[in-house]
């Protein structure tokens, strides 16, 4: 009888090309996502070597991060963002890999367009030199950021050098209370845990309140395991994951489809496998959560108070709390709930979907935004924008006075013209709240897109509950 072995285990085991003890091993990767900002160097390496890229058919490119969500139709205006577009343009050409450019109907965040391309399938190893890569994890399958130098690898040889992380289950049950999404089930998990919490793990999220989300949300629980340490996140496959992947324009068709489920279906954790670490928690104590400082473990539930220097649970972290409330502005022990917020930015590969524009559609149909905040809306992808534009979200978005833009990264970080000027708090839908993460001296709440749509509406951080 072989021994169970957890999802993780299995889709590693299967992908080792070549073990050697105290060495790395050999993974190979199935699908590779490259992007402008970390891939350049990587063709230069390949130019010096005089060497081709191995297998261009599973290398996927677009532009995200540095792109204008405006008027794209035009030359880029910041000269490093467009050398970086123009360069992106130029590499793939040479080396033969597709590339979804501005304008293209595929276009969009890297990480969105897999997944609605039916390029993400269960049971892949999949890369990308962007740390949110374990977004794709939610398919049953291993996904997960590399450095430039490792983006060198997979072009030249398809395969990559990895150390096997540990593996942590962290599992959810029962049933989550109004107003309450994916967003704050993830950002509920990161204040208990910490922002180093699951450094070292891959985590699989498992329980009924997971199993219940639908694949849009549980790409936003999966994009943000690396918010808390973590090497990737994964969700077993399922019924959602199929019916979801049927039919997209790249997953496999009619027979070939069906004979591809059989084999998803295998595609779990086996009765009795042992994780290195399990954490559970109940979806009744989920309320809708708040960022308050400068990493994504500085969470409250949005009617709770900041906490004070005496109530935290770790001495060592008191001069970076008290460093990160000075640079927010906020008072150790204060509310959040009624703080005036600037702008609101509704987007990233978090929560930039076809589901998380309807949710916001949905609380602010029929209402305006406050007079003192500015909303941007940008579409996760040139295929979100559509359809968002085919329901008639545009309109409720323009007669509220929302902006809704074009696709791609936008102020999720500060590499484009879409940046939060000093001092200006914007509360946001994307993962991180570094300092000037979203621009120079810019302050950022993290939250959910329902709480984000609140705050538009109200002008202030607000209980979505009390709108719902």
């Amino acid at each position: 009888m072989s021994q169970p072995k957890t999802l993780f285990d299995k889709l590693w085991d299967a992908h080792v090309v070549k073990k050697s003890e105290g060495y790395p091993d050999v993974l190979f990767i199935d699908r590779h996502f490259i992007h402008e900002v970390t891939s350049p160097q990587a063709f230069d390496g390949l130019r010096k070597r005089g060497i081709p890229v191995f297998n261009p058919s599973r290398t996927t490119a677009v532009p995200d991060h540095n792109v204008p969500t405006l008027e794209q139709h035009l030359p880029i205006k910041e000269a490093l963002s467009r050398h970086q577009v123009e360069t992106l343009r130029k590499n793939t050409a040479e080396f033969g890999i597709t590339l979804y450019d501005l304008g293209h109907p595929y276009q969009g965040i890297v990480h969105i367009i897999g997944p609605e391309l039916g390029l993400t399938l269960p049971g892949m190893t999949i890369v990308c030199g962007d740390s949110h890569t374990s977004t794709h994890g939610a398919f049953g399958n291993i996904a997960f950021g590399i450095g430039t130098s490792e983006v060198e690898q997979v072009l030249s040889t398809q395969c990559i050098l990895q150390y096997r992380p540990k593996t942590m289950r962290i599992e959810i049950n029962g049933t989550l209370g109004k107003g309450v999404v994916a967003k704050d089930i993830i950002l509920y998990v990161i204040s208990k845990i910490s922002a180093s919490g699951a450094t070292g793990y891959f985590v699989e999220y498992a329980g009924d309140a997971i199993r219940n989300l639908s694949m849009e949300a549980r790409m936003t629980i999966c994009n943000m395991s690396i918010e808390m340490g973590a090497r990737g996140g994964l969700i077993a496959p399922d019924e959602t994951t199929f019916n979801y992947i049927k039919g997209r324009k790249f997953a496999p068709q009619g027979a070939e489809f069906d004979r591809q489920v059989e084999a998803w279906k295998k595609l779990k954790t086996d009765e009795g496998a042992t994780y290195d670490a399990v954490l559970k928690y109940d979806a009744a104590d989920i309320a809708p959560m708040i960022t308050y400082g400068t990493n994504p473990g500085m969470g409250i539930k949005v009617m709770d108070r900041i906490p004070t220097v005496e109530e935290l649970k770790d001495v060592t972290e008191q001069a970076s709390f008290k460093k990160s409330l000075e640079y927010m502005g906020l008072e150790p022990g204060s509310q959040l709930l009624g703080k005036a917020v600037d702008y609101v930015f509704i987007g990233s590969c978090t929560n930039a979907r076809i589901e998380d524009l309807r949710a916001v559609a949905s609380l602010v149909k029929g209402r305006k935004k406050a007079e003192n905040v500015e909303v941007w809306v940008v579409p996760g992808s040139k295929q979100v924008e559509e359809q968002a534009r085919k329901e008639g979200l545009d309109k409720v978005f323009e007669e509220a006075g929302f902006q809704l833009r074009q696709p791609g990264c936008s102020a999720c970080l500060g590499m484009n013209e879409d940046k939060i000027p000093a001092g200006k708090y914007c509360i946001s839908t994307s993962n991180r709240n570094f300092e000037g993460r979203q621009g120079p001296k810019s302050r950022t709440f993290l939250a959910s897109p329902l709480s984000a749509a609140a705050a538009a509406i109200t002008g202030k951080v607000t209980d979505v509950r009390s709108l719902v």
